[in-house]
């Protein structure tokens, strides 16, 4: 009935157990599909703050060109030849001043009207002014469009100054004003370009300087590849941070160079300038992130970003799996609490009851003796007993009880002393055969008296261990006793000595009717004693064998067992051997006095 009571509980412990375990998994279901939602939610919005930078850096990209383009352009119109060169360097040399990026541009130029040609005027920084040049050959193109637009054929550029098709070189016209011409197209034009400020981007600073720092400035510059290439032709490579890259599989894209001459052309005079204006159909509105709509894809350049993980996709999903194998962890070590939690509380409940029973045990044990003692004692006090053959059986009686009663208290005593790590005291090189023979010694009336036979099979010339003979001894007797109780009365019992591997293996062994497997399992826990001790009433308190264990763990070896039911039980002591030197050093090593 106590054993199904306790299976009982421990069944309740488990259910609980195992209800709380799938209320882990539920949840850790539900924070699976939570995580999967959380992580759409990050991509989009990662997306939507890639997109929104890379607005900024476009803005600010062109927008840096536009101030830098409005710095040198003149206001109002053009004015005579001789203020012309003093008006450019005086710009020019105010925008250096107030600018950190002054190596923006690689060349500057003025391209003027020469009777029906355009003479080009370079501008020197070393030597600061004008000099006339020859148009260089990239230049020819260009040359060619402002040379029909000064005469008329090529028309007016109506959506404003810009940069030439896949050119590095941006124009900015400047106007003087001119009879009225109905016939041109677009009706009257009161405004006419008279010369260019050409202005030719130095692509080697954009890339060292000012493209890195506006990466940095709206990406961190770390977590992204940049790739900048011609938007007409995107192999045509301009800037990238990584040669890998080239703008293929890109997580976000964005036009670059397009500054917004507008606002260079309402500062000053002219069609554009205050109060003009203006011709030509106008210019659509663009648009800024927040500010009325996302701006029109336009730009001659595009710059293409991507993860240097992989890609926004991958990092998300990597962002995702890592949260996962947290949450599984974290499952897991609940889970691995949770077991520990009912196992420890199962063992502690089983040790608290083997506890129980020890102190039932060994008050059981304590009250025996003391009752044959007291007894013995009063009947020899009370002229009871008066014959001597009496008085000597009486006196035998009360020494055999009080050698059990001394060994009880002392397996006590000793294993409060275990419980403590005072397992064994002070070590020193010992002869098993002496051990061995101390404790046939020490177990001898209880052999007789179970009418056991002893067989001894020790190897000559065993080497000498290094330990404390009393604890060991106590082992050695500890073992014998056992073997003498849970034998076959009038059985047998074998002790076997083998040097093994640099240790002494100490064998007992015995032919009663073994120890069942599922208490083998628990044979050396402290109180534990087996089924069949315990119904067949056999003196004990469930500390020998543990304190067997601890003994010979404290010297550093190791004790096994081997039994079958109904053939017998064999317990293998291991005990290192000691050092050569030591040996040697002690040829004539006693072990007890």
């Amino acid at each position: 009935m106590e054993m199904d009571s306790e299976r009982r509980e421990n069944r309740v412990w488990w259910l609980f157990a195992g209800s709380l375990a799938a209320l882990c998994l539920v949840l850790g279901a539900l924070q699976y599909s939570w995580i999967g939602e959380v992580s759409q939610a990050e991509r989009q919005r990662m997306q939507t703050s890639l997109a929104a930078s890379l607005q900024r850096l476009s803005r600010d990209f062109n927008g840096e060109l536009s101030t830098a383009t409005s710095a040198l352009h003149p206001r109002g119109m053009a004015s005579g030849e001789v203020t012309r060169e003093t008006e450019y360097l005086a710009l020019y040399e105010r925008w250096k001043d107030s600018t950190p990026h002054q190596q923006l541009f690689r060349r500057l130029a003025l391209a003027v009207p020469a009777g029906e040609d355009l003479e080009l005027l370079m501008l020197d920084p070393a030597a600061p002014g004008f000099h006339s040049a020859g148009w260089p050959n990239e230049w020819a193109s260009m040359r060619e469009q402002l040379l029909m637009r000064l005469s008329g054929e090529g028309g007016f550029r109506g959506r404003g100054p810009a940069p030439f098709a896949d050119s590095l070189v941006i124009e900015l016209p400047r106007f003087r004003a001119e009879a009225a011409s109905s016939g041109q197209p677009g009706g009257p034009r009161p405004f006419r370009e008279s010369e260019w400020l050409l202005l030719e981007l130095n692509t080697d600073y954009l890339r060292s300087a000012l493209l890195p720092e506006l990466l940095q400035r709206h990406l961190g510059g770390s977590d992204y590849d940049a790739a900048v290439a011609w938007s007409s032709d995107r192999a045509k490579i301009v800037f990238q941070t990584a040669k890998e890259f080239t703008g293929q599989s890109a997580d976000a894209t964005v036009r670059l160079y397009d500054p917004q001459f507008e606002t260079v052309f309402r500062r000053g005079g002219g069609p554009f300038g205050r109060g003009g204006k203006g011709f030509g159909p106008p210019r659509p509105p663009r648009g800024e992130p927040g500010l009325g709509g996302p701006p029109p894809a336009q730009g001659l350049w595009t710059l293409s970003v991507r993860n240097r993980a992989g890609s926004l996709e991958a990092v998300v999903e990597r962002g995702r799996w890592r949260n996962l194998a947290i949450l599984a962890g974290l499952l897991l070590m609940m889970l691995a609490a949770l077991a520990a939690l009912v196992r420890y509380t199962l063992r502690e409940r089983r040790l608290a009851k083997l506890q129980m029973d020890f102190v039932a045990g060994v008050s059981h044990e304590l009250r025996t003796p003391l009752s044959v003692i007291r007894t013995a004692a009063h009947n020899l006090h009370g002229g009871l007993v008066s014959h001597p053959k009496q008085i000597q059986r009486y006196g035998a009686l009360i020494r055999d009880e009080s050698e059990r009663l001394t060994g009880i208290v002392e397996q006590v005593l000793r294993f409060a002393g275990a419980q403590a790590g005072r397992v064994i005291q002070a070590r020193e090189p010992v002869r098993v055969e002496t051990l061995i023979e101390e404790a046939l010694g020490a177990t001898s009336r209880l052999t007789d008296e179970a009418g056991c036979i002893v067989e001894r099979d020790l190897d000559p010339d065993l080497p000498l261990v290094s330990a404390d003979p009393v604890a060991l001894k106590h082992a050695l007797i500890n073992l014998v006793a056992n073997a003498t109780k849970y034998g076959f009365s009038g059985g047998w019992i074998g002790i076997r000595a083998r040097a093994a591997d640099g240790s002494v293996e100490i064998a007992v062994q015995d032919r009663g009717s073994g120890i069942a497997p599922k208490d083998q399992a628990h044979i050396f826990d402290a109180f534990y004693r087996g089924k069949r001790a315990i119904e067949d009433q056999i003196h004990g308190t469930g500390l020998g064998l543990n304190l067997v264990k601890r003994i010979a763990e404290a010297h550093g070896g190791t004790v096994t067992l081997k039994s079958e039911p109904g053939v017998g039980t064999e317990f293998i002591l291991r005990i290192p051997a000691a050092p050569a030197r030591i040996a040697e050093e002690d040829e004539f090593a006693n072990t007890t006095d």
